[in-house]
């Protein structure tokens, strides 16, 4: 059933046309054949009456005269004319007076047929079981009456020899007339079928991503050759791909450029170029598919640099997304994620793929899906912004968010989702906190200060006359002995108002050029007795470059003296070593001191609040909890930098320690080299 379909298109075209010639030969020859019988019959029938005819008329001198041999002659004449069968006369009573026949005479023909009314001829068709005939009867006339009657017969083999002939002669012409029509069809159909088969090819080329072809027949003459123009404006100025009619916006003044295609066509037919180019159906077929890859490839080309560009900001965008830390997401109107970026992925610990088509209660834990889903349903309602700071507690963090809630709308102005954006503002928050303490701490230290001011002098006064005091009494007396207590007493409250002073900064600053490792090593020698008598050994690994530093020694010193001092208090009473190390990085421009020991260490929690005032993690009496603080301020004054690190760092080589009561703590300070900047300030 699919073989007639699956024939190629040429042999369609001459299987029809063949079948045209086969039906109509088939319709023609019967046609034909039954009207050239009819003719030969009528034919042989006047041809068979006129010898009839002719034998009556020249028998009747013969049978008037007796003369039977004549008669007889002339009987045997027409039996050499080529089909008649037989020939006789009879006379008036029905004897037979001559005839042709070699044998016995047929009776029965006698009655077979007969003159017909009023004497007029009479034929008659006869079969003798072999052959059949006509029978021509003609009466012999005299003017005084009939004679006899001619009786001829006439074979009716040569009429079907004839028809048959006639009817071969005819099958032959139309087997020649196929034969030539197939030929010249075939001819036809293989200069259409080559056409539409390079038209198939081109179309073939054309879904397989191949543009760069010509269907229609190469050459021709363009309008701008045959005009003479100058245009180059013109879009079909130099276009050889395609005829100008079917350019839009030529700016040729015959041309109908503002209708449609076939309107702009219609004006064009009348023009030189169309005359002298166009061509038959197939042609323009051609043309037109030569328009439609040019077109088909100036819009893919289109297409790509498009979609080229859609991608690179999609790229774009995306990046722009995933470096920021802040969390970003879309949801649709139905509240379901559409999009994020990988910082929100990373948040809830779900890929970004994975993320699209989930629900805030996929994502979060109940409380703050609920929270997140309600601001969401608001915002869908209302379409009004949420700007807002939340706080989030997770594993016993706490972070804060800025959170940004905005609507997306549609082309119609509806609301289609919205879009949330999430900033960890903990840092700022952080920093707030630190802004907060530190205006606190400087009020704090505003009122230190000018207490501690308003008492030192009363505190000198008061150690100046105990001291006083003390030559004018026994040496071992009772109040001698209180005077002391006094003195002792009273220089600890100055130290507390000097660290006050300090703290406030409301003391001068002596900076000059100093040597770094000596101001330690002279901290070092104060303090070093002290420390043996609680088994502690202060071992130093000192840079021998011995660099020289700009700063104010009896403040540094101070700080050193802290450092040793909380050192020593960190290991009890069982001692330890405290380490001391200096090194000069000239290429950073600073010099730098850790001092380590084999403490108990500082909790990490404790860890941020120690350079705090009045911060202490000493027993009560054993310490004010300024001197981290007095040291931070007077590095700080120095322009240099103080951090702690505990435990003890990998990779720092700090000396073998027996008793060592812990991971230990290390100071490290850095102290800037540049004091020529100072120097040109002071001098300033």
């Amino acid at each position: 059933m699919r073989l007639f379909p699956r024939l190629r298109f040429r042999n369609k075209l001459n299987m029809g046309m063949a079948a045209i010639l086969i039906v109509m030969a088939l319709l023609l020859l019967p046609m034909v054949g039954y009207m050239s019988a009819q003719s030969l019959v009528e034919e042989s029938k006047m041809r068979g009456s006129s010898l009839a005819a002719s034998l009556a008329v020249r028998a009747v001198d013969p049978i008037l005269a007796r003369d039977f041999l004549r008669l007889k002659n002339m009987v045997d004449e027409q039996s050499r004319v080529q089909d008649v069968l037989y020939a006789f006369v009879q006379d008036r009573n029905g004897h037979v007076m001559a005839h042709t026949f070699q044998r016995r005479f047929p009776v029965d023909l006698l009655t077979a047929n007969g003159v017909g009314e009023n004497g007029a001829l009479h034929i008659q068709l006869l079969e003798d079981g072999s052959r059949r005939m006509y029978d021509f009867a003609v009466p012999v006339q005299v003017s005084d009456g009939q004679l006899g009657v001619v009786r001829i017969g006439l074979s009716t083999t040569r009429i079907s020899r004839t028809v048959q002939h006639q009817i071969t002669l005819m099958a032959g012409l139309f087997a020649g007339a196929l034969i030539i029509a197939t030929s010249i069809g075939t001819y036809f159909a293989r200069r259409v079928t080559v056409r539409l088969g390079l038209l198939r090819a081109h179309a073939e080329e054309m879904l397989t991503g191949n543009l760069n072809i010509q269907s229609s027949p190469e050459g021709g003459v363009h309008c701008w050759e045959r005009r003479n123009c100058t245009l180059t404006e013109c879009p079909a100025h130099g276009e050889t791909r395609r005829r100008c009619w079917y350019i839009a916006g030529t700016m040729c003044p015959d041309c109908d450029n503002e209708s449609n295609f076939q309107c702009r066509l219609q004006s064009c037919r009348a023009c030189s170029v169309y005359r002298q180019n166009a061509g038959d159906e197939i042609q323009d077929l051609a043309e037109t598919f030569d328009v439609m890859a040019v077109s088909l490839k100036t819009h893919i080309n289109e297409l790509r640099s498009a979609d080229r560009n859609l991608r690179d900001q999609q790229r774009l965008m995306r990046t722009i997304l995933d470096m920021t830390p802040d969390r970003v997401s879309l949801l649709d109107a139905t509240m379901r994620y559409q999009a994020c970026n990988k910082s929100f992925a990373d948040s809830v610990g779900v890929p970004v793929p994975e993320v699209v088509g989930k629900t805030d209660f996929d994502l979060f834990y109940e409380v703050e899906a609920e929270e997140r889903h309600m601001a969401a349903r608001d915002i869908l309602e209302s379409g009004r912004r949420i700007d807002t700071q939340i706080q989030i507690k997770d594993e016993g963090k706490q972070q804060w968010f800025h959170v940004v809630c905005v609507p997306v709308f549609d082309a119609d102005g509806r609301i289609d989702g919205l879009l949330r954006t999430d900033r960890d503002i903990s840092d700022i928050k952080g920093y707030e906190n630190q802004l907060i303490q530190a205006q606190k701490m400087e009020s704090l230290g505003l009122l230190a200060g000018g207490v501690a001011h308003e008492i030192n002098t009363p505190l000198g006064i008061i150690l100046g006359y105990s001291q006083l005091l003390q030559e004018d009494v026994e040496p071992d007396s009772q109040i001698h002995g209180d005077l002391i207590i006094i003195e002792k007493q009273t220089k600890v409250c100055k130290k507390i108002v000097a660290d006050l002073l300090g703290f406030s900064r409301q003391t001068d600053s002596a900076k000059r050029e100093m040597c770094f490792n000596n101001s330690v090593l002279e901290a070092v020698s104060l303090v070093r007795h002290t420390f043996r008598l609680d088994k502690v050994e202060i071992m130093t690994d000192m840079d021998d470059r011995y660099p020289i530093i700009y700063g104010d020694p009896e403040k540094l010193k101070q700080v050193w003296i802290n450092l040793l001092t909380n050192a020593r208090d960190a290991m009890g009473t069982d001692g330890g070593i405290i380490f001391i190390r200096t090194k000069l990085d000239t290429p950073a421009g600073i010099v730098s001191v850790w001092m380590a020991d084999c403490g108990v260490g500082i909790p990490k929690d404790k860890m941020k609040n120690i350079f705090d005032p009045f911060y202490s993690t000493k027993a009560v009496g054993q310490g004010t909890g300024l001197g981290l603080s007095v040291s931070f301020g007077i590095i700080e004054d120095h322009d240099g930098e103080i951090t702690v690190t505990s435990p003890l760092p990998e990779g720092f080589e700090f000396p073998e320690c027996e008793a060592a009561n812990g991971p230990g703590t290390v100071f490290e300070i850095d102290l800037p080299l540049d004091h020529q900047f100072h120097e040109g300030s002071s001098e300033a």
